[in-house]
């Protein structure tokens, strides 16, 4: 495959895709910092620390559905001594998704967000389905995303100098006040697509596993040597033919977990569905991340812990290839580097956002050269 030919595929391939990575990449930029946005502006997120016990699940369970009756809660979610308790209210089915933040300690309601209302879930919803239904936008966001990917490797490929005259001119802009801007523009797609390219493929790859199942079983794939991903299933409680009178099964797994509460993570317990559904607690030691959570599953009547075969069980069960698939979310967002990847992350979408403006700048300037019969030149 000629040069020339990688060349018309990466020009027509970019021009295809453009608009949407554009969209992919600002949205992922205003995402970055979501979290300590919403710690700084929303106050009702934390508490004073005090001695008393956090209530049990149960009880912060009836009370967030006092504030949204009619409603499923999905989970109860303990973060720290100083943070508010979340009780978490989503269903996929009726589409609403709520959090009602308590005083876990006394239990006073601090807030009730609808957070399909908040800005950064639009903010998500562009990211992740171009603000489409889902089941147009996903495969419409996962497509460009793997034209982004051939992009970027088809960029790395022309980017490559033809010479060693060229290599001193590929790493860094040399202009001068008499440059002009097709080249200034020209060098800030080359240079700039060149220096964060490895970051694009790993954006890129990541946002792939979620775009296409076929990729995702591929990349697990090849990570493991070969094995064969075991897809995520639920487990199931058995129905006991008479359910005795004890605590609610929420507190007594509670129980288990409440003396272990992570200093800087958080304790998470989903409240079963209906009577074949399991309790699920996830134990996540950094709150920064999620890649360490614990997974753990226990019948809802005779509180059994149930082990799974598919990669989201214990952290210490989980091979070295599950663990990487673990990593995909922090490391999409740059969560994995903490603090310092989500600045690298953010700079390096604001880059990628700037490369269709770029190319198109370019793309267009060599048009007009050729409608108007002069030459066209060629940087190198």
């Amino acid at each position: 495959m000629t040069r020339k030919l990688i060349g018309k595929i990466h020009l027509w391939l970019g021009l295809s895709s453009g608009l949407v990575v554009f969209i992919i990449a600002i949205t992922g930029c205003l995402y970055a910092f979501q979290d300590e946005i919403k710690n700084l502006v929303q106050g009702y997120r934390f508490v004073s620390a005090s001695e008393q016990p956090f209530l049990p699940p149960s009880q912060l369970k009836a009370i967030g559905e006092q504030s949204l009756p009619g409603k499923q809660v999905h989970a109860v979610l303990y973060q720290g001594r100083t943070d508010a308790a979340r009780v978490i209210f989503y269903s996929d089915t009726a589409q609403y998704y709520y959090i009602v933040y308590a005083n876990p300690y006394t239990g006073e309601v601090l807030k009730v967000r609808n957070e399909n209302a908040d800005f950064f879930r639009f903010v998500l919803d562009g990211h992740f389905y171009l603000w489409l239904p889902a089941n147009i936008g996903k495969p419409v966001i996962a497509s460009a995303t793997l034209i982004f990917l051939v992009m970027v490797v088809s960029g790395i490929v022309l980017w490559w100098p033809r010479n060693k005259a060229g290599r001193k001119q590929r790493f860094r802009f040399q202009w001068k006040e008499t440059t002009r801007w097709k080249r200034k523009n020209y060098d800030l797609h080359n240079i700039l697509g060149f220096y964060i390219a490895t970051l694009a493929l790993v954006f890129a790859v990541t946002g792939l596993v979620w775009g296409f199942q076929w990729f995702e079983k591929g990349y697990y794939a090849l990570l493991s040597g070969g094995e064969k991903m075991v897809a995520f299933e639920e487990a199931h409680s058995k129905v006991p033919a008479g359910i005795t009178g004890q605590s609610p099964a929420m507190d007594r797994i509670w129980s288990r977990f409440s003396n272990d509460m992570p200093a800087n993570g958080s304790i998470e317990i989903h409240a079963p569905e209906d009577a074949t559904s399991v309790i699920e607690v996830s134990v996540n030691p950094d709150k920064g991340t999620y890649w360490k959570t614990d997974y753990r599953y226990f019948d809802q009547y005779t509180l059994e812990e149930l082990e799974v075969a598919h990669i989201w069980g214990r952290f210490k069960n989980a091979s070295a290839s599950a663990r990487l698939m673990r990593m995909n979310y922090d490391l999409h967002v740059g969560a994995v580097l903490g603090l310092p990847g989500k600045i690298l992350a953010f700079f390096a979408s604001l880059v990628i956002a700037s490369l269709p403006v770029t190319g198109t700048l370019v793309w267009w300037g060599r048009k007009k050269k050729k409608v108007a019969g002069k030459p066209k030149k060629e940087y190198s």
